[in-house]
Formats: C-alpha cells, sequence, structure tokens
C-alpha cells in the first residue's frame, strides 16, 4: 500500500515540477537567464487563484484561470522590470549582466513573496481543486485532482512539444536556443522570441503554481523550495536540455516523495540537493546537458 502510495503521489508532483521546469529551461534554453523569481511566481499565481475563489466567491475553473492570468502578467513584469533593462544597458559589460539578472530576479522574487505575506500573511493556502472526488487504484484511496493534475501537465507538455516542433514559430524558438546570432542573420528579431519565450514560461509556471496550491497547498515559505527544486532539476538535466529536465523531474519529485513518507516531509528537499552536489562534482554539465 505505501509503495503505491508514494508511487502515485510521486507521479503527481514530479509531474508539476517537469511542467514548472520545462518553462525554466526553456527561458535559459533561448535567452540565458536562470529566473530566480521562479518559485514566486508560482506561488503568486496560486494565491491569486485563492483569493478569487475565497474573496470573491469565484468557481474553481474561473479563479484557476484568473490565476494563470495574473501568473502570466507578474512574469511579463518580471521581463519588463528586471531582464530586458539589464539585457540592453550600455552601462553593464557584457559579462557582468548574467550575475546582475540573477541578482535582479532574486530580489524581485522576494518582493513578490514579501508582497503575497503582507496582504495574505505566510499561512498556507490550498487552491480549490478542480476535480471532487476519490479514485480508489490498487487497495489505494487518492483524490481524482492528483490524477487531473497529472493528465494537465502532460497536456501542456505535449502542447508546447508540438508548438516547437511542428509550428514555423517553434521552430524559430528552437532555432533561437541553438544559434540565436544566425537567427538574426536570418532576418528574424530575437525581442519578439523572448517576449513569446517568457510569455509560454509565464503560462507553464502559472498553470503548475496553481496546481501545486490544489494538490499540497502553497504560502510565501514555498518560494525559496521551489526555486531550489527548478534550479536542481534544469542542472540535473543539463542547462538548456528539455529532456534532460523531464527526466530529472522525475528523480527530483520521487527522491522528495520517497523522503516524506519514510523520514520526514521536512527533510524532503535534502536528498536532490546532495545529489546535485554528486552531479555537478562529477558530471559538471549534468546528465544531457551540452555546455
Amino acid at each position: 500500500m505505501l509503495f503505491w502510495q508514494i508511487l502515485i503521489d510521486g507521479f503527481a508532483i514530479s509531474s508539476l515540477y517537469a511542467l514548472g521546469a520545462t518553462g525554466f529551461t526553456l527561458i535559459f534554453g533561448v535567452s540565458g537567464v536562470l529566473n530566480l523569481s521562479h518559485g514566486a511566481i508560482m506561488v503568486a499565481a496560486a494565491v491569486a487563484s485563492w483569493a478569487l475563489a475565497g474573496l470573491l466567491n469565484a468557481g474553481p475553473y474561473l479563479s484557476a484561470v484568473g490565476g494563470v492570468v495574473f501568473g502570466v502578467v507578474l512574469t511579463m513584469l518580471t521581463y519588463f522590470i528586471t531582464v530586458r533593462p539589464i539585457q540592453r544597458s550600455p552601462r553593464v559589460a557584457e559579462a557582468e549582466k548574467e550575475i546582475f539578472i540573477l541578482t535582479a530576479t532574486l530580489l524581485w522574487g522576494i518582493i513578490i513573496s514579501e508582497t503575497v505575506a503582507y496582504f495574505f500573511t505566510n499561512n498556507a493556502k490550498t487552491v480549490l481543486p478542480i476535480v471532487e472526488g476519490v479514485v480508489t487504484v490498487v487497495g489505494v484511496r487518492t483524490p481524482t485532482n492528483e490524477y487531473f493534475t497529472a493528465v494537465i501537465c502532460w497536456l501542456a507538455i505535449g502542447a508546447l512539444w508540438v508548438l516547437v516542433n511542428k509550428t514555423r514559430h517553434g521552430k524559430a524558438v528552437l532555432a533561437a536556443s541553438m544559434n540565436p546570432r544566425g537567427v538574426t542573420l536570418l532576418g528574424i528579431e530575437l525581442t519578439r522570441i523572448h517576449l513569446a519565450v517568457w510569455l509560454i514560461y509565464g503560462l507553464l509556471a502559472s498553470i503548475a503554481g496553481i496546481l501545486l496550491g490544489m494538490f499540497l497547498g502553497v504560502s510565501s515559505y514555498s518560494v525559496g523550495p521551489l526555486t531550489a527544486s527548478a534550479f536542481s532539476i534544469v542542472v540535473l538535466g543539463g542547462l538548456g536540455s528539455v529532456t534532460g529536465s523531464l527526466i530529472a523531474a522525475y528523480v527530483v519529485g520521487y527522491l522528495e516523495t520517497v523522503t516524506a513518507y519514510l523520514v520526514s516531509p521536512a527533510y524532503r528537499f535534502i536528498p536532490s540537493l546532495l545529489l546535485l552536489v554528486v552531479v555537478m562534482y562529477l558530471r559538471p554539465q549534468g546528465l544531457f546537458g551540452r555546455r
């Protein structure tokens, strides 16, 4: 029974991590940005959905859509306020822009986190589940919403795969991740690609945050662990490798689930961080990384 419970819960949380990490990897692959406000965006989207349902009596569907819209808007603000000005600034040397952007997104994430805590306290918020009920599989009773979460995550990842590999605009994004200068020479504006990628990222991160709020609940305290998990996943999988991030998401998700069940939920992040240290020592480019 415990084995099946870990298998089911681990699959749901790993799917959430995969969805969030895919967007995280995408913006790094295309624009070279590691967004350290990732966890804050996920939490803000979930809290916005919770607030719409609790304060304005919106239904689960409307509140979920509202949370996604809020998360996407916040993501675009992140790009226009913290990332784009540094990328275009002539006062910052090219070699230093990456560390400036890391610092700026980290501070921006702290601002979002503290704002959420100020208006809605640090208490955990649980988003209204879209699908009610319980399903019994191999004797394990599991909320139907857990299965719904995994299905939505993989539908979103599948839609992203189709967009990138089967459409003209998606192939331009893929080309930009491989050779930005070559794309520019072909007459495609990188600015437009960056905007599209950040928009996609915001959509994926917001959906992941709201589903996580339905599954485990979120609070401002979740910001740091969520960002750390996403960072661990993309480094384990290999910076810029979407396939690597998907595989690493399941490794991290199951490590956390096993630790939570067999040891304590308080220590669930430790094994994945230890694994990250080992991988960085033995294979710095990650499992599937090219750089």
